[in-house]
């Protein structure tokens, strides 16, 4: 089974560079950003690939999203 890496900031800058190399390297990746829209067009789509909206400023609304969301395990966690 494949790692999971969840990468905040991930339309732009170091986030967006760290989730093209995870997904390069295989792994499934749960990319997040404040606008969903970036995200999904800085990075396209894979199958491996799942953009979720989130704040980090705002924990409660990123705690229920992603509970909502990511329903296995996450392996590494990239925050920027």
């Amino acid at each position: 089974m494949s790692k999971v890496w969840f990468i905040t900031g991930a339309g732009r800058g170091m986030g967006l560079d760290i989730a093209k190399a995870a997904l390069a390297a295989g792994y499934k990746v749960v990319a997040t950003g404040r606008n969903t829209d970036k995200v999904t067009q800085a990075l396209g789509e894979a199958q491996d690939l799942l953009v979720v909206k989130l704040d980090v400023t705002k924990p409660v609304d990123a705690e229920a999203e992603t509970d909502r969301r990511v329903s296995r395990p996450v392996d590494f966690v990239s925050v920027r």
